[in-house]
């Protein structure tokens, strides 16, 4: 995959991620307290509250997985697996432009 390609990719997971990341903060409840319990009414904000915190802790993650991404695309590593150092597919990259690895080996990996 050529460079440009990368960066378009990456720019765009950037922009999908942040927006998220937005958007769960803008819908975070207000509501919640740590004196709520779960079956006490109007508990439903702590579950929304906890479901919305997990979220904003994947969506980080995802930020960081896009960090190493743009580091490996500034060293002209990018589209090579950090286990093996073989070609990740470029279909692969255009799905998940913050792959790491090859199909299989994130299998193996994940496994």
């Amino acid at each position: 995959m050529d460079a440009e390609r990368a960066r378009e990719l990456l720019e765009r997971e950037r922009t999908r991620i942040e927006g998220e990341l937005g958007a769960a903060d803008l819908h975070a409840s207000l509501e919640s307290s740590d004196r709520k319990e779960p079956g006490d009414r109007s508990s439903e904000d702590l579950y929304e509250d906890e479901l919305s915190e997990g979220r904003r802790e994947q969506l980080q993650a995802e930020l960081a997985d896009l960090a190493r991404a743009e580091g490996r695309l500034a060293a002209g590593t990018y589209g090579l697996s950090v286990e093996s150092g073989e070609p990740i597919p470029d279909e692969r990259l255009e799905a998940v432009p913050t792959a790491e690895r090859t199909v299989e080996e994130e299998a193996r990996y994940r496994g």
